[in-house]
């Protein structure tokens, strides 16, 4: 059994997360904001935290995170709010990473997005630009860390049902939706397989079988 810790856990990626790694015999804790959510968490089989990860010092979470065997990043501001969008998904997920290796968590996954990146392309002017910003940023102090790191970028985010197929190095154009379960099925592969480490995987809904994709 495996002690996996989920920051954002009520998050709808999060949640999938959760049931799988429960049912595949892991221990799992969700660090949750909002104390309203635990019962929803707690539904999954796992264990809600309370950590308002935004107002947190990286000790504090470190201490969250202590005891645990991996980390995945699932947390986010939600987009709106400029200043909220740093604050969350690039400042705490920065002391989420220092925080893990504080605690000697060393395997680390953050759930990120097709296309992230300093080359992101989107416009000052664009909502999006906040969170494109945020999200370059942690990606790229995250490869710079000592952690055995994955990020996952997975293409527009739906509420279809995950099929258990993928098409990894997806290109950018296009079609790119990405069910949220099929993303919560690749982190859960991913934490099967330490090979996957120090890689940025990119995939949306495809043809091939999550585990022979990832491994291709």
């Amino acid at each position: 059994m495996t002690r996996i810790a989920i920051i954002g856990g009520h998050g709808k990626v999060a949640l999938h997360l959760s049931t799988l790694l429960t049912e595949e015999g892991h221990s799992v804790t969700s660090i949750i904001r909002n104390p309203d959510h635990a019962a929803d968490v707690a539904a999954t089989g796992a264990t809600p935290s309370v950590l308002d990860v935004e107002n947190s010092t990286t000790a504090a979470i470190a201490g969250a995170l202590r005891g645990h065997d991996a980390v995945v990043w699932s947390a986010g501001a939600g987009g709106g709010n400029p200043e909220r969008t740093y604050a969350v998904d690039r400042d705490a997920a920065i002391r989420s990473m220092d925080a893990a290796a504080e605690a000697g968590v060393g395997r680390y996954v953050m759930v990120s997005y097709l296309g992230a990146g300093p080359d992101h392309g989107v416009p000052a002017g664009n909502s999006f630009f906040a969170y494109a910003e945020a999200k370059a940023a942690a990606d790229e102090y995250l490869r710079g860390t000592g952690l055995a790191w994955t990020i996952l970028g997975p293409g527009a985010l739906t509420d279809q049902p995950g099929t258990g197929l993928i098409e990894v190095e997806a290109a950018r154009e296009g079609n790119r939706e990405t069910s949220r379960s099929n993303t919560a099925s690749v982190a859960a592969a991913v934490l099967d397989l330490p090979e996957t480490a120090g890689r940025t995987i990119e995939f949306h809904d495809g043809t091939l079988p999550i585990a022979a994709a990832l491994q291709a």
